[in-house]
């Protein structure tokens, strides 16, 4: 029997931890400057301190894995080291990267097989927060822990490492026996319906950590949803928190919301600046009443005059609407919508075919990377995609490689300077136009990042050359 949401409330009140600021496992460093990042089975605690153990998959025996941290400009080196039981790859989040480097597997690179490694190596050219993942099975590779955080510093860092915090927040799907539930993954009715959920979340991998702040100090926090599916619902005013980037990319300003909830999808990133005058907690606002998943502990009264000059946003080369190409994309599929007219490595799927090919969802009736791209863009040029939901489902897309602004969205009014994003959510029923400029060459991923929901059909791709 999987947790209701009042056992989730219920046993998360109890639970304390000693540490007060949970640290990230070190990368390991090669002699030849590579930094070291291993995938391998690992047994790691995830409802209580002295609770029970899970089988996890992780990056150097800890979900999430190190924490890498290098400045904008700066060269990345990353030899991955597979000691998995099946292929994997590393995709790094968010980086407007090259193409040989962005680890989808079947598309820019063959998947690492068990037992052997492959080189990353690549220039960071935004300041921000992201992250990294497994990009094989990844339904299956992430929900078991294979990710972890990549900041990337500004030359001049607006807030030093004290105050400078990253949170990756993941929901599990636990067992009555306090361990990962594995059985249940790959189930059908999950990639059809909104994903794999789970009953349990942890920052950093802990359950309900508490982290100590001064009192009056300027914090950053950086929050990444390392989620398989999960949508979060948060309320940064109710701590004072203030928005100062999206997805990695500043605004160069501080913006109060003006509404609530503020919805962090999976593999959206949030950084809030917070100058604490008493406890606070993080809170996810989706049940009958907030739950609590991090604690922050203020003491003391801070040293610190005013707020730190805040990061300027990166150089990104605007959209030329009146100029672009429209390119249309129509979601359909999946439980309660339109199973009609999906088609699948060349061929009509019939009823009975849903079940043997798991493909349950069609970007413009194609499901799962057809054999001709979305789009084909020269470099330079700015692509508006206009993405019609026709399921029953909310989504979250991701666009690999670039990143893009939101200039329309059915049902709310446009953002006079919408933020740059690298992933958006679109609701049931929802229109929303996206653009960018075509700048970064090779073949790119376009994707749900409901991983259920890419495995089952959401993917497709483009290309720029």
């Amino acid at each position: 029997m999987l947790w209701t949401r009042r056992h989730f409330i219920k046993s998360a009140s109890a639970l304390t931890l000693s540490a007060a600021t949970p640290a990230f496992v070190r990368p390991v460093l090669a002699e030849d400057g590579f930094l070291e990042i291993t995938a391998g089975p690992s047994r790691q605690r995830l409802y209580q301190e002295e609770g029970a153990l899970s089988d996890l998959w992780t990056y150097n025996g800890f979900a999430p894995g190190p924490e890498i941290r290098v400045t904008r400009g700066e060269r990345v080196r990353v030899r991955f080291v597979n000691n998995l039981e099946e292929p994997s790859s590393i995709h790094w989040h968010g980086i407007r990267i090259d193409n040989a480097m962005d680890g989808v597997s079947g598309l820019t690179q063959e998947a690492v097989p068990p037992g052997a490694s492959f080189d990353y190596d690549f220039t960071v050219p935004d300041a921000g927060t992201y992250w990294y993942h497994a990009h094989n099975k990844s339904w299956n590779q992430v929900a078991r822990g294979l990710y972890g955080p990549l900041i990337v510093d500004e030359e001049e860092a607006a807030f030093d490492r004290e105050h400078d915090l990253t949170l990756v927040a993941d929901d599990w799907r636990l067992s009555e026996d306090e361990t990962l539930d594995t059985a249940s993954m790959g189930s059908l009715m999950e990639w059809a319906h909104a994903g794999r959920l789970g009953n349990w979340l942890t920052v950093n991998g802990l359950p309900h950590p508490k982290f100590s702040l001064k009192k009056g100090e300027a914090y950053r926090l950086r929050l990444v949803n390392a989620s398989n599916a999960r949508i979060l619902e948060l309320d940064p005013n109710r701590f004072g928190g203030r928005i100062i980037a999206y997805d990695g990319q500043a605004l160069g300003r501080a913006e109060t919301l003006t509404y609530a909830p503020f919805l962090l999808g999976p593999a959206q990133r949030v950084d809030l600046i917070v100058v604490p005058e008493s406890d606070f907690a993080l809170e996810e606002l989706s049940g009958d009443s907030p739950f609590e998943f991090a604690t922050f502990k203020v003491s003391g009264n801070g040293t610190a005059s005013g707020e730190p000059v805040l990061p300027a946003p990166n150089a990104i080369p605007e959209p030329d609407l009146p100029n672009a190409r429209r390119v249309r994309l129509d979601m359909t599929g999946g439980a309660m919508g339109n199973l009609e007219n999906i088609t699948y490595q060349g061929r009509k799927l019939a009823r009975e075919d849903f079940r043997k090919t798991r493909q349950v969802w069609a970007f413009n009736g194609v499901a799962n990377l057809g054999d001709d791209p979305l789009f084909a863009a020269k470099p330079g040029e700015t692509i508006l995609i206009e993405v019609l939901n026709n399921t029953s489902w909310a989504h979250a897309m991701h666009v690999h490689g670039h990143h893009f602004k939101v200039v329309k969205r059915s049902g709310a009014q446009a953002d006079a300077d919408p933020p740059w994003r690298d992933t958006f959510l679109i609701g049931s029923g929802q229109t929303v136009e996206i653009a960018s400029v075509a700048d970064n060459s090779g073949k790119w991923l376009f994707h749900c990042h409901m991983l259920e929901h890419a495995a089952a059909g959401m993917t497709s791709w483009f290309e720029v050359a």
